[in-house]
């Protein structure tokens, strides 16, 4: 929220600079983002009247005024401006005078006639305004005072960050309160007298969602004048936190917004069919909201309608149809609480927002609704005039107030530092809390613009932050933090990511929404988890599989001529799962290019499956890990294999498909890996045996078998014999040709047996030999001869 310093010390004036200002509201929890002059700097500008104006006679746009500037004489200056006429009172930049952009001021002739100034319009003093010319001042401004003071152009504005839980310094009248507290200064609030009705008229409503709506208070004003300008101090309160002006009744409802916190709205009587209802939005309900924004409303919306259509979304933004012009003569003055739930989300769910969905969906003041629409009503009949009718009330469910006790003992063993039960007592009664004192501390009843408060630690917190922070002794601070170490079968992160580094892979972070064609293509998702509100309209869906953003860079470092390109991401995948959205992590690499960087020493070859295979060998700690033939959306049929452990899959292997190869415009084809983090870093308790001394015995063996069986089968097959001097078994050769049947292949077995405890004798080596011949059997398996 940005405010005006000014127009704060109207409210609370404490004895501060506005960096004095900044640094306490910031040290109490409310952190000022900015802070800023409502006017860059400039000097020598001074209110000055013109006197007279005739024609410049060589200069069709240029005219030569006599302007009073206060300095005892007229003084001519050459002006350009389209508006420029006899009797307004304009900024007067003197001789002298330094503009914002250094831009000086000095005599000088323009077209042969003398200027001795300029006249200024408001974009050459730095101020915002939309008309095309001088700033013309109000006539009362007095010739020849500093432009500055009477615009209070040296006036400070503050933006503050304000956090979720304190929508009650959403306004003026919020931040006083807490600035009042900080510095226990004297609050002088505006008086809000209530305004008598003085015609019959009333706008009923009533509330049939109480569950969404508290309070919700009418008031008809008739016969006020649409067309009435906005006074000159309001329109600048408006313009320095942050809103411009659009008309005077709107003006008046935001300036009620900024002052007391409560949003309002404004109806045009006229556009009214019979009674209003505050009521949830029929399915497919449309609304053309005041930024021209047509809007299909769904059930989960609360509306404020009349007999015969929506007229707003409650809390969000009225509709054009309803809304009050400069043919206006009627109006109806809205002022209610809504449930801040019934209002979150419904920015992000209808694509804008507003400054009041912003304050009701974090919580507005259950009961500002009558001392705001006093207020308002004040403002419109100074202003546009009217006659003033009863205000019309209906409520449904308002929040209930809480009870909360706050100890001082535990005051002190919270904050570690002795505040006296006066100094609490104060400090909760500047805080508007009224406290009330109990055997061992205060009891405070959460009013009604502090909701947050309900349990003792928010009172606590709060005493705290008057107290500050910075004379709260850091000295009862002190401990270690242990870092807890791994479990033993678990590997650290970071040493999967050293092991992909050393092994030429480079980490890419990809987002993790994407494009809806990548999610069909690569992971065969059809039904993937769609965005409501996408960043951009490409990426509209959330990622189940890392391989889109790994061939998006892919491309990218192809195109800056990089030929030889290995990446990884680790990263989180999103699916869906029996109604709910389930997140897994996953570790995805993908190699392209040659095998090897070019090198004298080994011919070029591109990657291959066994390359990165060998890859993934390193990655998992398994004793045991299987690669079986499958099939999967992205990858080739045929040169594709998933990953198994323990008898699961936790990943995939495989070259990517020519179709998509073809589609992503690839010279050839990527190898590409997906792996559940989880079995990566899992990894099998350490265990240790004792060195053998004895002599090891090794037995080569050639089985002839089928093609179909693979040499992975054969090898489960064999290491399904469990002797304990068996140490290793591994094929070395495949052969297939002459000697060999067709249809069949050799495989070249190596087998290592070796005792802890005495050399192995023939005897028991050729018994394991012939148990192995014997397994390797049953899968049709025949030693070779």
């Amino acid at each position: 929220m940005q405010f005006s310093q000014q127009w704060l010390y109207s409210w609370v004036n404490p004895d501060l600079s506005a960096d004095q200002l900044a640094h306490l509201l910031t040290m109490a929890g409310l952190e000022v983002e900015e802070t800023r002059l409502a006017a860059p700097t400039f000097t020598g500008v001074v209110i000055a009247e013109v006197k007279s104006v005739i024609k410049h006679p060589d200069a069709d746009r240029l005219n030569i005024t006599q302007v009073d500037a206060g300095t005892g004489e007229l003084i001519q200056i050459v002006c350009g401006a389209p508006n420029v006429q006899p009797g307004i009172k304009v900024p007067c930049a003197l001789p002298g005078a330094i503009l914002p952009g250094d831009f000086k001021i000095k005599p000088t002739k323009m077209r042969g006639q003398v200027s001795n100034g300029m006249l200024c319009s408001a974009k050459e003093l730095g101020l915002p305004d939309e008309v095309n010319g001088l700033l013309i001042l109000p006539a009362d401004a007095p010739i020849g005072e500093n432009i500055r003071n009477y615009l209070e152009l040296d006036d400070h504005l503050l933006t503050l960050k304000i956090t979720p839980n304190r929508a009650d310094c959403l306004s003026i009248k919020g931040i006083a309160r807490e600035v009042g507290a900080l510095t226990q200064s004297k609050l002088h609030p505006i008086e809000i007298v209530p305004v008598q009705a003085n015609i019959e008229a009333s706008q009923p409503a009533s509330i049939e969602a109480p569950q969404d709506c508290g309070r919700f208070l009418t008031r008809v004003i008739r016969g006020v004048n649409s067309q009435s300008a906005t006074p000159a101090w309001l329109k600048q309160r408006l313009e320095r936190s942050g809103l411009r002006s659009i008309n005077a009744l709107v003006d008046i409802g935001n300036y009620v917004m900024l002052e007391l916190g409560q949003p309002m709205h404004m109806f045009d009587a006229d556009k009214i069919t019979g009674k209003l209802h505050i009521r949830r939005a029929h399915d497919g309900e449309t609304i053309t909201c005041l930024n021209d924004k047509t809007v299909t409303l769904c059930s989960n919306t609360l509306v404020v309608a009349d007999e015969k259509q929506v007229l707003s979304i409650a809390g969000l933004m009225g509709g054009i149809e309803s809304s009050v012009t400069n043919d206006t003569h009627n109006v109806v003055i809205e002022s209610a609480w809504f449930t801040p739930d019934i209002i979150a989300g419904k920015a992000r769910q209808y694509g804008f927002g507003s400054d009041s969905s912003f304050r009701f969906e974090r919580g507005v003041d259950f009961n500002l609704q009558q001392q705001a629409i006093e207020r308002a009503t004040a403002l419109i009949q100074d202003i546009c005039g009217g006659d003033i009718g009863n205000i019309t009330e209906a409520t449904g469910n308002l929040p209930d107030t809480k009870k909360v006790r706050v100890r001082t003992n535990r005051v002190a063993k919270v904050l570690g530092v002795n505040i006296s039960a006066e100094n609490i007592g104060i400090i909760l009664q500047h805080l508007g809390l009224n406290p009330q004192i109990c055997e061992d501390g205060f009891m405070v009843t959460s009013p009604s613009f502090r909701f947050d408060i309900e349990i003792e630690a928010d009172l606590i917190e709060e005493i705290g932050r008057v107290f500050g922070y910075d004379n709260i002794p850091d000295n009862h601070t002190n401990g270690k933090l242990n870092m807890v170490a791994l479990p033993e079968t678990q590997k650290p992160l970071f040493s999967v990511y050293h092991q992909l580094a050393n092994n030429g892979y480079q980490e890419v972070v990809s987002y993790a929404f994407v494009e809806e064609a990548w999610e069909q293509d690569l992971a065969g998702n059809t039904n993937p988890i769609r965005l409501q509100n996408p960043i951009a309209s490409q990426l509209s869906v959330m990622r189940s599989t890392l391989f889109g953003g790994l061939i998006e860079i892919l491309h990218n470092n192809l195109n800056r001529k990089q030929n030889r390109v290995r990446l990884f991401e680790v990263a989180r995948v999103f699916h869906k799962q029996n109604e709910a959205y389930v997140q897994t992590k996953k570790i995805a690499g993908l190699a392209y290019g040659s095998a090897l960087p070019e090198q004298w020493a080994a011919t070029t070859r591109n990657v291959d499956f066994y390359d990165v295979k060998n890859d993934i060998a390193g990655l998992i700690s398994a004793d045991t890990v299987e690669y079986r033939a499958a099939e999967h959306p992205a990858l080739h049929p045929g040169r594709t294999a998933e990953i198994i452990i323990a008898d699961k899959v936790v990943g995939v292997i495989g070259e990517l498909h020519p179709r998509w190869t073809q589609k992503y415009d690839l010279p050839q084809s990527p190898i590409l890996f997906e792996l559940n983090l989880s079995a990566v870093l899992s990894q099998d308790r350490i265990t240790y045996q004792p060195v053998s001394k004895f002599q090891p015995v090794r037995r080569d063996l050639a089985f002839i078998l089928p093609e179909q069986i693979t040499a992975e089968q054969l090898l489960n097959t064999l290491t399904s014999v469990k002797h304990s001097s068996i140490q290793e078994i591994a094929i070395f050769d495949v052969y297939r040709g002459k000697g060999v049947p067709e249809n069949m292949k050799s495989l070249a077995v190596k087998i290592i047996l070796q005792s802890p405890e005495q050399t192995l004798t023939d005897e028991e080596v050729d018994s394991v030999i012939t148990k192995l011949i014997d397994t390797a059997g049953t899968i049709d398996a025949k030693l070779r001869v």
